[in-house]
């Protein structure tokens, strides 16, 4: 399962020493587990033009704006005469938890349930 972890709620969880970014992984502390983690933006807000990319509410990798032609300035991406409000933040891949009725089943590593699981906690 691919999950947005927002650039603050790494560095929330970096102050707390629960997780950081070492070259280019999510590393959690406790486990040591390591996990793939690409930079990328939450396009949120269409700020003006039209939304002929089909971008908005949408997450992107810097990669996947470059070959869009985008510019990515701070908090905006420009693509044309199109501008959005954007969150930074990285692309990171995990093996999705397991249903409480499939606990007993193999499903991934228990770190990386433990991961999704966290990050999707952070986020709801």
């Amino acid at each position: 399962m691919k999950l947005f972890l927002p650039h603050a709620t790494l560095e929330a969880w970096t102050v707390d020493e629960k997780a950081d970014l070492k070259d280019g992984k999510l590393v959690l502390t406790e486990t040591k587990a390591a996990y793939p983690a690409v930079s990328a933006v939450h396009l949120h807000k269409l700020v003006s033009g039209t939304d002929d990319h089909k971008l908005l509410s949408k997450v992107k990798s810097d990669e996947q704006l470059r070959a869009l032609g985008a510019e990515h300035m701070s908090d905006s991406v420009l693509i044309g005469e199109t501008a959005y409000d954007v969150t930074q933040g990285f692309i990171t891949e995990v093996a999705a938890p397991a249903a409480k009725a499939d606990r007993g089943k193999a499903a991934g590593s228990p770190e990386a349930d433990l991961l999704a699981a966290f990050i999707l906690d952070k986020l709801s």
